[in-house]
């Protein structure tokens, strides 16, 4: 079954008109396919033995077996499992081993949206794979690990597809627009609004960013495409957002103290802001896993595990979904109790070590590993906690011009509330705000 029997004239999609032929004609997936790359030197030397695609849609998975399929010497089989039935892959592995029985050729089978066959259903492919009669290239959208059979896993190697970035997405476009395969007999211009808020609202789908632009030049006018037309061709307002301008910081900025002044409703609102205009999710992630450590501390040690939990889910899973996981943790780290003790306090011990330089070590706190150590008395008269009771010394484990500074300040805003005490607080925060938005 050849995937890509489809009609490539001029009534295919755009995606489908500029699908890349050659390695040099992709974009993205540098870490893949950038000079030097593993995935790039196995492709151009035709070496590629069993590996699987997994990524989000949009990100090349199918382009790739495109190029695969366009360099090979080997004879290269399409199949979905979508459409294909086992029948029809028992037939392909009959006619793979009689290709290398009798004419010395391998075969390499490209199963898109391998993860649509269960695990049993996999099992068909797996003797071929043993006995080197086929060569598989699996794509899916679905994590390997547990969509993919575990027998058949261990025998490939798994190549991680990113979705494209912004900047990625601006240059298909814009050569789609150029291209004699595109739109290039439209003769079109786009405006950079419009450019930056489509490859900005695709969620690095390739796919999606293709198939606006082609609804917008249907509608362009005075061979332009400007943003009100991208806006109805994505069904999707544009957000007064501007990454790398003055707005980008003030949504972030309303967006941290909403979550510092324990106010989740706020901090939700500032979230979807920073969504429906097209932030990069992982950004927002970061500055949660900053939030938890500057402004929630060790009243809630919990807050930074949940911080770094959400960032990696978001890398995860991704958008749209990974929307979920982001409001979880935004909500956790709004209602959480506060402290910025432990930000407080390396400001102002970095501010010490920058005035007063490097000072001695204590001698009782030196590590003594020879005997001329110990004549100089490095070690000397250390208390060691776990000996002593309940593990706390009376020593002082500061520099001697300093002992007795205090840089760490514990509040008592700790995370002992229950989940029950918590929400009442929350909502007597909330009446009150009402409150003074009531008041003439």
């Amino acid at each position: 079954m050849d995937l890509f029997s489809q009609s490539t004239g001029d009534d295919a999609p755009l995606a489908e008109r500029m699908r890349p032929q050659a390695l040099d004609d992709m974009v993205g997936q540098q870490h893949l396919l950038g000079e030097g790359k593993l995935l790039r030197r196995l492709i151009e030397q035709d070496r590629l033995a069993s590996v699987i695609f997994w990524g989000p849609p949009g990100t090349g998975k199918t382009t790739l077996a495109r190029v695969i399929a366009n360099t090979t010497s080997s004879r290269f089989v399409f199949f979905s499992a979508v459409l294909g039935s086992i029948k029809e892959v028992r037939e392909i592995v009959a006619k793979a081993a009689e290709e290398r029985a009798w004419h010395g050729r391998r075969t390499l089978l490209f199963v898109d949206e391998i993860h649509r066959f269960n695990k049993a259903q996999q099992d068909a492919f797996l003797p071929a794979v043993e006995k080197g009669d086929v060569i598989l290239i699996g794509a899916t959208t679905e994590n390997p690990s547990f969509e993919v059979n575990s027998a058949l896993l261990s025998r490939s190697r798994v190549f991680v597809l990113e979705p494209l970035s912004a900047e990625d997405l601006k240059t298909l476009l814009q050569k789609a627009l150029r291209d004699p395969r595109g739109l290039a007999d439209s003769n079109l211009q786009i405006e950079e609004d419009a450019l930056d808020f489509l490859a900005a609202r695709a969620h690095g789908d390739a796919r999606v960013a293709l198939g606006a632009l082609e609804i917008a030049a249907t509608a362009a006018r005075n061979g332009t495409i400007d943003l009100p037309l991208v806006e109805e061709a994505l069904q999707s307002r544009a957000i007064l957002y501007d990454k790398g301008g003055e707005e980008h910081y003030n949504v972030i900025s309303a967006f941290i103290k909403s979550m510092r002044g324990s106010d989740p409703d706020a901090a939700l609102y500032w979230l979807a802001r920073m969504l429906e205009a097209g932030e990069d999710p992982l950004f927002i992630a970061r500055r949660m896993v900053i939030f938890a450590s500057e402004d929630v501390g060790n009243a809630d040690p919990r807050a930074l595990q949940i911080a770094i939990t959400v960032q990696q889910a978001v890398h995860f899973v991704g958008l749209p979904e990974a929307r979920i996981n982001l409001a979880q943790g935004v909500t956790y780290l709004a209602t959480a109790p506060k402290s910025n003790a432990s930000y407080v306090g390396i400001k102002q011990a970095q501010a010490e070590v920058r005035a007063s330089g490097a000072l001695p070590v204590p001698k009782h706190l030196r590590n003594a590993p020879t005997r001329l150590m110990k004549e100089l008395d490095y070690g000397k008269g250390y208390q060691y906690a776990h000996d002593q009771a309940e593990a706390l010394t009376t020593q002082s484990h500061l520099p001697e011009d300093l002992a007795g500074r205090t840089f760490y300040r514990p509040t008592d805003r700790g995370y002992e509330k229950t989940i029950g005490e918590r929400m009442a607080y929350h909502a007597q925060l909330k009446m009150r705000r009402r409150g003074r938005k009531e008041k003439p």
